[in-house]
């Protein structure tokens, strides 16, 4: 299956690397390009790519906004953003998260890390560059701005909670399976569920709720 690609970002050489090393991947293609989120808004709608790899600072309508019109309209439920940004320390990528944005990386990201980013939000799951995470989480998640539309982690099981706080830590199903004694397909399936019950459509927006329903606590190991 070829994963569709729509690349935004305001620097054309930028962008031309990227098409370059996205289509010299077997499972990949480029479908668009955008200079200003404006136009990534316009492209989604038009090519309906499987994800849309987004600059944050852009001219017109900045990748934030962008993602989060993208990422409220029902026709384009399917379309993922993966947001870079130049600064591992730049706030405006939890601003991202909570518009929608299934993950981030920084620019500086080896070419073989961003394939594998782009293949792993494609599949769904949420991808965070592991270093700057608990850095911007603890610095900017500090008000209720994510609304949960199901219920809240009131509504979790004790081992339910267990594993959105594993979750939370950036751990994969892999990862959760171990610390718990659980195989990875019953990880996988607690976390399903949680998002089920907590009315989020990914891992990004599960760790944005831990957080900020003080499931997990900044600062805590």
């Amino acid at each position: 299956m070829t994963i569709r690609v729509l690349l935004a970002d305001d620097q054309t050489l930028v962008r031309a690397a990227f098409a370059m090393l996205v289509e010299s991947a077997r499972d990949m293609e480029v479908v668009g390009e955008a200079a200003s989120g404006r136009e990534a808004v316009g492209a989604a709608r038009e090519v309906r790519p499987d994800l849309v790899v987004m600059d944050i600072r852009m001219p017109d309508l900045d990748g934030i906004e962008a993602t989060r019109l993208i990422a409220a309209d029902e026709e384009l439920a399917g379309v993922r953003v993966l947001v870079l940004t130049t600064y591992d320390t730049d706030e405006n990528i939890v601003e991202a998260l909570r518009a929608g944005a299934s993950g981030f990386l920084v620019k500086d990201t080896r070419p073989a890390e961003l394939l594998d980013a782009i293949r792993t939000v494609a599949a769904g799951e949420a991808l965070l560059s592991p270093g700057p995470t608990a850095r911007l989480i603890e610095r900017f998640l500090r008000s209720p701005s994510v609304p949960v539309a199901g219920g809240g982690p009131e509504c979790l099981s004790d081992r339910e909670r267990e594993v959105l706080a594993l979750v939370a830590r950036g751990l994969n199903n892999t990862e959760i399976a171990e610390a718990l004694g659980l195989s990875p397909l019953t990880a996988k399936t607690h976390v399903s569920r949680i998002m089920g019950k907590l009315g989020v459509r990914d891992r990004a927006q599960l760790v944005i709720v831990a957080y900020e329903s003080g499931t997990v606590t900044p600062g805590t190991p």
